[in-house]
């Protein structure tokens, strides 16, 4: 933190609501420069507490006090407020972020023209502010509270309604905001966003607010360590958390731009955790469960009524087992194709094809899909009373329900009355005990708290199906898929073995369409673009899931053989040469697999290049 005052301090606040106590006693302060992640399960205080220090909400007692003239810039969840209609005039876009100034005044400031360009693209800056949506009216009131020019930016789920594109650059701006000395409150569920900007991390629990230095990687690591201290038990160390932080320490270098946390102690808590999930184990229960055909799109295409083509002739065959995430910018038809691949909505041109055992699970956007005056008890009892998952673990409506923190008072709440974080969470419960086979899930990190994605998190590891998202949250994509694939606007749809940040370099370099296609057979324009064919790249992947697949049994049958190995009668001279060389021929076959595996990792990515 910079040195001087801090613009705003909290000295032994409480805010009570009703019977419940939601922050007893809190004192914190933030000084120039400090960018603070808060985070907290839905309803422990998040927005309590910015409302507290940005003086919105009074506080019982203790006292807020803030330095001199601070300015201070809020973007809340709420509606956006609209500036006053005059006569004859309605508010515009530009009546909300350049207060009315002509375009050769505000876009002659090189800081104002580039935040408008890159948040408002597809805005149009005389637009009346009520013929907006209100993911777009809400990029607006962003763009309003960065041209303010503030001290303090207090930011509420700033990444709602934003693409991966644009919270990659939201999140590299804030950094250059936060160099020039501007704080800032960043309330977010978006863990990669809350990792590449925040300096500290303010968790809100059971009435107190606990600091942590560093990013969410290192919040994570300092909670797992909490938590060992506290439960010293073998079982209570292997948390969700303690997961989730092997998935951080193991996963691609360029997942956190800054290593925060003290690699030594992360490698030890995390040296006896196994990966997040068994590919191999699930690929095998899906496949038994879904046989080899899942969905096939055959020629597929969407042309929307004003001529604009969202899907031109894709061929994609998805397969048993495959865990799939699909990015693209807002518009580009990611909520089309998955209704298309679901069977609700027809195409214009060419058929999608399902397997005879598909049973398919669809979380839309939507979350009218539940009966308001129906309980979450009855809800979930009338659909059924336990599930399965791949490790054969039963897992029963009542254990589900208390993951999802549906508990106590709010088993027999009416679902009319959930916040739309818990009607999001009891509508993912419910798929998962309908037993689906392939998921779909359309923006699943929607209204929920970082604790709940663990758990969902967790949940869809043992998970054993086919798996399609759709999502903004690159650290939710990478953590629960294996591939990625991209909508381009221009009617493809590409595979991008790079994965998010191949996207986004794409997208900076302008060379999107050279990526590969995901076609079963070459696409119309499939010989104007290098590597692979659509046939051959197909060829590949099945190849390559192949090889992963015998060289982890081959490690199983080398790691078994060297424990029968020692466990040998010593003087069976005969009986321990050929246990040798069963080793070897099993070490050669895997040196060479190795060898093949590296090749076609190189030919995959040449063909998107």
């Amino acid at each position: 933190m910079a040195a001087g005052p801090n613009l705003v301090n909290a000295e032994k606040v409480t805010k009570t609501y009703g019977t419940r106590t939601l922050l007893d006693e809190v004192s914190l302060g933030i000084g120039a420069g400090d960018v603070i992640g808060v985070v907290g399960r839905n309803g422990d205080g998040k927005s309590t507490l910015l409302g507290l220090l940005t003086g919105t909400v009074e506080p019982d007692s203790g006292r807020i006090t803030q330095t001199g003239n601070v300015s201070i810039g809020v973007l809340t969840q709420a509606e956006v407020e609209v500036p006053p209609t005059t006569p004859g005039h309605l508010p515009t876009v530009r009546d909300l972020i350049v207060h009315g100034e002509p375009d050769h005044v505000w876009a002659a400031d090189s800081y104002r023209r580039t935040v408008v360009t890159e948040l408002l693209d597809g805005i149009g800056l005389d637009q009346p502010l009520a013929t907006l949506s209100g993911g777009e009216r809400r990029r607006a009131a962003l763009v309003a509270m960065l041209l303010g020019d503030h001290d303090l930016l207090v930011l509420d789920e700033p990444t709602n309604h934003l693409d991966v594109e644009a919270v990659a650059w939201l999140a590299q701006h804030l950094r250059t905001l936060q160099q020039r000395g501007t704080a800032m409150l960043v309330v977010s569920h978006d863990r990669w966003f809350l990792d590449s900007v925040c300096t500290r991390i303010w968790e809100v629990h059971d009435a107190s607010v606990d600091a942590y230095e560093g990013g969410y990687a290192a919040y994570v690591l300092a909670r797992v360590e909490r938590d060992r201290q506290a439960q010293a038990t073998e079982q209570r160390r292997k948390n969700l958390a303690t997961k989730e932080l092997a998935w951080l320490r193991r996963g691609p270098p360029a997942r956190t731009s800054k290593p925060r946390f003290r690699i030594d102690a992360a490698n030890s808590l995390i040296q006896d955790v196994p990966a997040p999930r068994d590919r191999m184990q699930l690929q095998e229960f899906a496949v038994a469960r879904l046989g080899k055909d899942v969905v096939d799109a055959v020629r597929a295409s969407v042309v929307l009524p004003d001529g604009r083509v969202l899907l031109d002739q894709l061929d994609w065959s998805i397969g048993p087992g495959d865990r799939i995430g699909l990015v693209g910018v807002n518009g580009a038809g990611k909520s089309t194709l998955l209704r298309l691949l679901a069977g609700e909505q027809q195409p214009t041109g060419g058929r999608v094809k399902h397997g005879k055992t598909l049973r398919l699970g669809h979380l839309s956007q939507l979350v009218g899909e539940l009966d308001d005056g129906e309980r979450v008890l009855d809800s979930v009892n009338r659909l059924k009373q336990e599930t399965t998952d791949a490790t054969g673990k039963q897992l029963t409506a009542s254990t589900l329900l208390e993951d999802f923190g549906f508990t106590g008072q709010k088993l027999v709440t009416r679902i009319g009355e959930l916040s739309g974080g818990e009607r999001r969470r009891l509508q993912f419960l419910r798929l998962l005990l309908a037993e689906p086979n392939v998921l779909f899930l359309d923006e699943p990190t929607n209204d929920l708290d970082i604790d709940t994605l663990n758990v969902i998190e967790d949940h869809l590891d043992s998970w054993p199906g086919t798996l399609v998202v759709v999502s903004h949250d690159r650290y939710f994509l990478e953590r629960v898929c294996d591939v990625t694939y991209a909508l381009l606007g221009d009617g493809s749809c590409v595979l991008l073995p790079g994965g998010v940040d191949e996207y986004l370099e794409r997208r900076r370099a302008g060379t999107a369409g050279t990526a590969t296609r995901p076609a079963a057979d070459a696409g119309p324009n499939e010989s104007t673009r290098p590597g692979l064919s659509g046939a051959e790249l197909r060829a590949a992947q099945k190849e390559l899931v192949a090889m992963e697949r015998r060289m982890g049994r081959l490690h199983q049958l080398i790691d078994s053989a060297r424990t029968a190995l020692a466990d040998h009668d010593p003087t069976d001279y005969v009986g321990l040469g050929v246990a040798m060389q069963k080793i070897t021929a099993h070490e050669a076959e895997l040196s060479s697999l190795e060898e093949r595996w590296m090749e076609l990792g190189e030919e995959l990515e040449s063909a998107a290049s």
